[in-house]
């Protein structure tokens, strides 16, 4: 089981892989120095990491990390001094000592060499005064924030005591629940709380919910454009007046509602482009996608009360939890490695299943629900123009909101028989990402990166 408190990480943008990972990287690296002799620190991004490290600010993130700069608590607003320090000076501070590190010479971009075993792959050399490598560890960033060492398997991160309700698939899932008679929240509320207790879980779950909805108001607040050198202009400010204005009006839209989801997830995906404050859900680039439909859940669909409110956004985040977790598990939740359907995709269907989830949908329902939202995203290339999470990331999530709407929607209306179950979908994602040229791979080499001009 991959827990929610790992798959739901609090962090800064503009990607979960090239920012989050390789500054959780950094920072490791950093805090288990041994030698004492180190002058200089020497860093090599390999793969998507390198063609697009200004981009994904993967730069940036590599100088907080070794800064000890956590994504959950760095604050957005001091990067840009913390950076601007460490390259006037030439040095950054670890473990009390200053050591040589300028980021224009010693942060390398490798776009030559393929890396082994992931295509976000970095390299941190600690050397002494001659230049001799003293310690040097390589970690892959694969996915939604998460890392490992390059020789480490991906299994290896994930030791846990018994699950009391142990699953690895879909099927497995289901199984579990028809046995307890438990919903699938119920479920992964149980596995939780054998690694914690149920308060810290309960208390966690509030915590990204308030920083989901935070995220869209800021979303909401901020106008100007993006940083990088393709100048978008930020739209969810001037999107959420003219909706605003639209409430007054007798005739209202037959697509309102729509038009909102669409300007919550806009609202939550520029944030993140402006690295802003964000929750990788399952990652940073495709952030928008469960906020905007839990912010559908809570805005626009009746309760009971406050309190069923908030439960229904438990259940909704536990079942999306444990439908990325199938995905992480079983296929990948990298742009890097299996392009956008890893990222907008799986996001889609964890959005789809969890608010059946919330609505009172069963358990089948709510896996036909996920199997719905990834179908219809098999096979979508990763293709940031100019290395920037913006286009088409920023609508690609409007659109991913949507049809995790339609999704539960389709699903909720059956009675949970399909023909082509979740597991077959995630298995499926996994060979067409296989098969997908690595141009479409977030390396923006392939798709509308090149056949947009950049002006």
């Amino acid at each position: 089981m991959i827990s929610l408190f790992d798959l739901f990480k609090v962090g800064i943008g503009p990607s979960s892989s090239h920012t989050v990972g390789p500054m959780r990287a950094a920072q490791r690296f950093a805090g288990a120095l041994t030698r004492p002799r180190v002058a200089r620190i020497r860093v090599t991004l390999y793969g998507s990491l390198a063609w697009t490290a200004q981009g994904h600010a993967t730069d940036i993130a590599v100088i907080l990390g070794l800064a000890g700069k956590n994504p959950q608590t760095v604050d957005p607003d001091a990067v840009g001094g913390i950076v601007a320090r460490i390259k006037s000076t030439g040095h950054v501070t670890i473990q009390g000592q200053s050591i040589a590190f300028e980021p224009a010479n010693d942060l390398i971009l490798d776009r030559e060499t393929v890396p082994p075993v992931h295509p976000n792959t970095l390299q941190f050399d600690a050397l002494d005064d001659t230049g001799v490598v003293l310690e040097r560890a390589r970690f892959c960033s694969v996915g939604g924030g998460f890392i490992v060492h390059e020789d480490a398997t991906e299994a290896s991160g994930y030791n846990q005591p018994d699950m009391p309700f142990d699953f690895v698939s879909a099927a497995g899932l289901l199984d579990q629940t028809r046995a307890s008679g438990l919903t699938i929240a119920s479920v992964v509320m149980a596995n939780e709380t054998a690694l914690r207790p149920r308060a810290e879980t309960e208390a966690y779950l509030d915590q990204i919910i308030d920083v989901m909805m935070a995220c869209v108001e800021r979303g909401l607040s901020h106008s100007g454009t993006l940083p990088g050198r393709l100048k978008v202009r930020r739209r969810a400010a001037a999107l959420h007046e003219r909706l605003r204005s639209r409430e007054s009006v007798n005739a209202q839209a037959a697509h309102g509602i729509m038009d909102w989801i669409s300007l919550f997830a806009i609202a939550v995906n520029e944030e993140n482009a402006a690295g802003g404050r964000v929750v990788t859900a399952p990652t940073n680039g495709a952030a928008g996608i469960i906020p905007a439909v839990l912010r559908y859940y809570r805005d626009f669909c009746p309760h009971a009360s406050a309190a069923s409110t908030r439960q229904g956004m438990h259940d909704f985040l536990l079942t999306a939890a444990a439908i990325g977790g199938l995905f992480k598990l079983n296929a990948s939740i990298s742009g890097a490695e299996v392009g956008c359907q890893g990222e907008v995709g799986v996001a889609s269907s964890m959005a789809a299943g969890g608010l059946a989830a919330a609505l009172g949908g069963t358990p089948l329902q709510v896996e036909n629900a996920a199997e719905i939202g990834m179908e219809h995203h098999l096979g979508m290339t990763c293709d940031p123009v100019g290395g920037l999470v913006q286009i088409p990331c920023i609508e690609r999530n409007a659109f991913g909101a949507i049809k995790a709407i339609n999704a539960a929607s389709l699903a909720l209306h059956g009675d949970g028989t399909h023909h082509v179950s979740l597991d077959q979908v995630i298995r499926t994602m996994a060979e067409t990402g296989r098969d997908m040229n690595h141009r479409y791979k977030e390396t923006s080499l392939g798709g509308l990166a090149v056949n947009l001009p950049e002006c």
